[in-house]
């Protein structure tokens, strides 16, 4: 048959990789949507962990540690009450809308991963509806080929919006520093406070191997 044919000559393995990394990215999406971000809980009421204090060791030891003022419960280093969710995030790196969760710490290298491949589809969807676009100068054309045509600059906004975000990750995380304390750096005490401009630093390559490993 046709059908058979084609799969002898592999012109359904790139359609098939195609849909299977589309189903990648929406699994992605709802496992990076629904999961828990790294919400503080109320008995982690302790003082830095064995691992927060070999990372900050330049911390000032005058700094104190202070109580949420909307959910009560000490936060550790790096964490930030999210207004939204109404919780507070360890290692909170912002609000998404687009996921209508926080990126904190349990999330953020899966975040990483689905605007990855998120990107690889955006890219490869719109070389598909560019090679479909062959451009005339005439009414009907356009009549025929609006469709496709709006799809294409409605993919190609969405790449840069992806890329543009990918980039400004990849790049605060080489810094080992989250995008709350990139905008907000002179009114957080212990950035304020601190003898280093970023106190978390150490290196790009070992800030990604703790990051993504």
């Amino acid at each position: 048959s046709d059908l058979q044919k084609q799969v002898e000559r592999g012109e359904l393995l790139q359609p098939l990789i195609f849909v299977l990394l589309v189903l990648c990215s929406v699994l992605l999406y709802f496992k990076v949507s629904l999961m828990d971000p790294g919400f503080v809980k109320s008995e982690e009421e302790a003082d830095k962990s064995e691992e927060q204090s070999t990372v900050t060791p330049q911390i000032p030891s005058n700094i104190k540690m202070r109580r949420c003022g909307y959910c009560m419960v000490k936060q550790p280093m790096r964490a930030k009450h999210c207004q939204l969710c109404q919780h507070c995030v360890r290692r909170y790196d912002h609000h998404c809308p687009w996921i209508e969760n926080c990126v904190g710490e349990k999330n953020h290298p899966l975040f990483i991963v689905y605007l990855s491949v998120q990107l690889v589809v955006l890219l490869w969807g719109g070389h598909v509806a560019w090679s479909g676009l062959y451009f005339e100068q005439s009414w009907e054309w356009l009549q025929h080929n609006i469709l496709l045509l709006m799809s294409f600059l409605v993919i190609v906004i969405f790449t840069i919006v992806v890329l543009l975000l990918l980039i400004s990750h990849f790049y605060l995380i080489s810094c080992n520093t989250t995008t709350w304390e990139f905008m907000s750096h002179h009114r957080i005490s212990y950035l304020r406070h601190s003898e280093l401009e970023n106190p978390f630093d150490q290196g790009v390559i070992l800030n990604l191997w703790r990051f993504f490993c």
